[in-house]
């Protein structure tokens, strides 16, 4: 059987780019080879299977592979099954636990059946290649690299990397977002957002508790960088000689125009992807609570209800509307997601500016980021001033409506 390879990877382009300018020159051959192993394989038109009915249902089970420096996936040897023993190897034991996290993240919170929710097996490959800096899903398997040692470290080391690239093969078997420009840039956030779920639900972190940092152990301890991104902080991450500054928007007044090419990321998706992170962290704040409980359930149902060429206005849309039909018109969780996508430059289509304006002071009222979600009263509190709110919007809208009929039909009688 064969399939169509495309790997999405966690590191952007822009990253490796910067490394080939490096003085260093095992640093500059690490990042070439990385940026020309990448390319051969966009450039290859299928990928065949490892072994015979590696692509039929498996219950979600774990094999792992070690690949042992080579690049032909069919020539890996088995190193961990999901009844055999720990390996001896780490790479191995933290590849087969962030499979197994994410595959149960999936099935525990949303009832899904593995990755493309039918059971499929999952396969991850470690020590790919010489000194590969980056881990990537190919539309069947996870494949890691062990990092030049230098800038990059393993990158089994991060379970919110592998539950990253394993929620494009979610993507893939539900919205199947194209990769490139809005919609590509929306593949890649919500391929962050569920990392960090990931990662929040297997620590049991709480929304304050987290750290909102999409590999923070992928750098070495020798780079000064907090992550590859932050959705709290979009732009933020990191900032420093070798790699600048990070570059990702958190904002649409500073969404960054690209071309739709390998060169331009595809339209920037690494880059504008920090846009729609940031209205999800503000909506999981705003909620208040574990992450993947209201608001991940709301960026998952909108995930199934979107397509190929959904763009952050229709996502924004999308969350507002199941926000409704999951917890109610006016809902705290709801007011929560007008507010993050107002704070992010997106208006929700349908509800006027001045109205959205005085949902989301009212839901403000609640928090420094929004909704709590954690105090009864102050809740209540904030819903009546919401409504008062409401009430003054509607009724100054109501007499604007009055006058201009007034108006059409003194020009009707006029004629």
């Amino acid at each position: 059987m064969t399939r169509t390879c495309r790997p999405n990877c966690i590191i952007p382009p822009h990253l490796l780019e910067k490394l080939l300018r490096s003085d260093d020159s095992e640093v500059h051959k690490a990042a070439l080879a990385t940026l020309l192993t990448t390319a051969s394989l966009r450039g290859e038109r299928t990928v065949r299977a490892t072994f015979a009915g590696a692509a039929a249902p498996g219950n979600g089970r774990r094999t792992v592979f070690d690949c042992q420096h080579g690049r032909m996936l069919s020539l890996a040897e088995t190193a961990r099954s999901e009844d055999g023993p720990p390996s001896a190897d780490e790479s191995v034991n933290r590849a087969f636990d962030g499979l197994g996290a994410t595959r149960d993240f999936y099935h525990d919170v949303f009832s899904r059946d593995s990755i493309d929710d039918q059971g499929m097996r999952l396969d991850g490959y470690v020590h790919f290649s010489s000194h590969y800096n980056n881990a990537f899903w190919d539309g069947r398997q996870m494949v890691f690299g062990d990092g030049d040692g230098k800038i990059f470290t393993d990158f089994t080391s991060s379970v919110d990397v592998i539950g990253h690239e394993l929620t494009h093969g979610v993507t893939e078997n539900t919205a199947g977002l194209a990769y490139h420009n809005q919609s590509g840039a929306l593949n890649e956030s919500v391929s962050d957002v569920f990392g960090s779920l990931v990662k929040q639900w297997s620590k049991k972190q709480s929304v304050d508790e987290a750290d909102w940092l999409i590999g923070p152990e992928v750098f070495t301890p020798g780079i000064e960088a907090d992550a590859l991104r932050s959705m709290k902080a979009p732009g933020q991450a990191y900032d420093n000689p070798l790699f600048g500054k990070d570059p990702q928007p958190d904002h649409m007044s500073k969404y960054v125009n690209l071309p739709d090419s390998d060169n331009g990321d595809f339209g920037g998706v690494h880059i504008n992807s920090g846009i729609p992170n940031r209205a999800f962290y503000l909506t999981a704040t705003g909620i208040g609570g574990f992450a993947w409980e209201s608001p991940g359930l709301i960026w998952y149902e909108s995930l199934k209800a979107s397509s190929a060429e959904t763009q952050f206005q229709d996502f924004a849309d999308t969350t507002y509307q199941k926000a409704e039909e999951l917890f109610g018109a006016g809902s705290p969780e709801q007011l929560a997601v007008l507010t993050a996508w107002q704070g992010v430059g997106v208006q929700i289509s349908g509800i006027p500016t001045g109205v959205a304006r005085a949902r989301s002071l009212a839901a403000g009222r609640n928090g420094p980021d929004g909704l709590d979600g954690r105090d009864g009263r102050d809740g209540l509190v904030g819903r009546e001033d919401g409504l008062a709110a409401l009430s003054k919007q509607i009724g100054a809208l109501s007499v604007q409506v009055t006058g201009l009929a007034k108006d059409v039909t003194a020009l009707k009688a006029g004629r």
